[in-house]
């Protein structure tokens, strides 16, 4: 059986959702976060400390979204991600990777030092300018929904998942959801509605909460 190694609301949960959109059975083990803090003895697992992690037989991998590539790949076929011969094909793989690369990434420097940091090593200016980073490519996001109910394909994919969770942290837990246009914000609200995010919801909810 699959196991994958999850914090409540991190990266992890593109891959959680994953499973469950796709009906895997899989063991979830549910750490603390930051776990490379709060369950040293996950470094023996992972060295460099990160979520996800999943284990599939000899497979390690340590990136959500090609987590979800690579579950579509190995145990498909399946609806949830387009192939070569398809002509939103590249549109597809261009959305997986600026999930992370792009919408993501400036946020973690907003949770960081708005929130995460001890308070005396807070600094307003840099999470500002990241927020602003972000506000700029959610427009792409916003204006591609403008005559689309999902972002390519005609279905819902794992382009879904990728992005829907970048949009899922910066609504839930970075505090940026007053910046969302109402494309993004009906595009969110269809996303986490579905028997897929609401079976890994529960899951992702067992998880301990952030300290």
């Amino acid at each position: 059986m699959l196991k994958l190694y999850h914090c409540r609301e991190t990266r992890s949960l593109r891959p959680l959702w994953a499973l469950d959109e796709m009906e895997i059975p899989y063991e979830p083990v549910l750490l603390p976060f930051p776990p490379r803090a709060l369950a040293r003895e996950y470094l023996d697992i992972n060295p460099i400390g990160t979520i996800p992690f999943l284990k599939d037989g000899d497979v390690r991998m340590t990136e959500s979204t090609a987590i979800c590539l690579y579950l579509t790949a190995r145990y498909g076929p399946t609806p949830l991600a387009l192939s070569p011969d398809e002509k939103d094909y590249p549109l597809f793989l261009n959305w997986l990777f600026y999930s992370d690369a792009t919408l993501t990434f400036p946020q973690t420097i907003v949770l960081r030092y708005r929130q995460l940091e001890a308070p005396e090593k807070r600094a307003e200016q840099p999470a500002a300018d990241y927020e602003k980073w972000f506000n700029g490519r959610l427009r792409a996001v916003e204006s591609a929904l403008a005559d689309r109910e999902w972002l390519c394909g005609g279905r819902f994919t794992i382009a879904d998942i990728a992005i829907a969770y970048a949009l899922y942290l910066a609504d839930r837990v970075v505090g940026l959801g007053a910046n969302f246009g109402p494309h993004v914000r009906a595009y969110l609200e269809r996303a986490c509605a579905r028997p897929g995010f609401k079976r890994a919801s529960i899951v992702d909810a067992q998880a301990p909460a952030w300290r």
